[in-house]
């Protein structure tokens, strides 16, 4: 919420097309996703459309939702029910991970000694229980990710990028516009920096360590925990952004403010999340 003169009821908005069309974009999309991992011919094109689809439709559905906030419509209850909104829907984030965590977890600390003993030496005799091992014969063979120098710069990318949105924030509440927008645009950077470290990574996996998807649930646990978290960089990237265009434009003010907050709070979980990957995912 941003406006100076809050309405002093609930606003609840007319019947919006944006629902019903971002739940089709979504669906393209992973029907896309889908036949792509099948090798279907069509799969990536579908993808991409059902992407740009989604797109605009968030452009759209977001830009109504600022435009009734700058004509006041939005009260304190308002505000409060984003807050709660924004919150359960982090929780969701933190559930998401979790799940990817979980399964690493299994996999370290349960199936991989289990496989690795006795038993199981007759089945597999040249397996050994150590995480990042090829089974001989099974899949080829990798390099498992270290912690240098990358992830580790990566690390303190994200790392300071926390420290200016903060500082951005404070300015925000001093009324200082400029000091705002300019360490907005330093946080903006400084995840565009860690992706491109990412990317960079990711050749130097595939061509170098030949660590791909296929290798084993070594590969695909650290291309699903990492590769989600870069989406999720990603779209922290884009929304600091737009709050940052929007402070630009004046619509917030000391007081009210929570478009900058809600997208603050998904920065700072991006954050949290990428520490776990760091000492979990390269240094266990």
């Amino acid at each position: 919420m941003s406006s100076h003169n809050a309405a002093p009821y609930y606003f609840v908005p007319g019947p919006s097309k944006w629902p019903m069309l971002g739940g089709m974009s979504l669906l393209l999309t992973m029907i896309g996703a889908s036949a792509w991992v099948n090798d279907v011919s069509w799969g990536p094109a579908a993808n991409i459309v059902g992407v740009l689809c989604t797109l605009v439709v968030l452009y759209f559905w977001f830009g109504d939702a600022i435009k009734e906030s700058e004509a006041g419509l939005y009260s304190k209850r308002i505000d409060h029910s984003f807050r709660w909104s924004m919150g359960w829907f982090i929780f969701s984030e933190v559930m998401f991970f979790a799940a990817f965590f979980g399964a690493l977890f299994y996999a370290r600390t349960i199936t991989l000694p289990w496989l690795g003993d006795l038993d199981h030496k007759f089945i597999w005799p040249d397996f050994a229980a150590q995480w990042g091992n090829t089974p001989a014969g099974v899949i080829e063979q990798f390099t498992a990710m270290g912690p240098f120098p990358i992830p580790t710069i990566n690390t303190a990318l994200l790392l300071t990028s926390g420290l200016t949105l903060t500082i951005a924030h404070h300015a925000l509440i001093a009324g200082k516009r400029a000091k705002t927008v300019t360490w907005l645009a330093a946080t903006v950077l400084l995840g565009a920096v860690f992706m491109g470290f990412q990317v960079y990574e990711y050749m130097h996996a595939y061509s170098e360590l030949n660590l791909k998807m296929t290798s084993g649930i070594y590969g695909s646990t650290f291309f699903m925990l990492t590769g989600f978290h870069g989406f999720h960089v990603t779209m922290g990237a884009i929304m600091l952004a737009v709050v940052m265009f929007r402070v630009m434009k004046g619509h917030f003010t000391p007081e009210h403010h929570f478009g900058f907050e809600g997208a603050a709070w998904y920065w700072h979980f991006v954050d949290v999340v990428w520490l776990g990957l760091y000492v979990v995912v390269y240094w266990l």
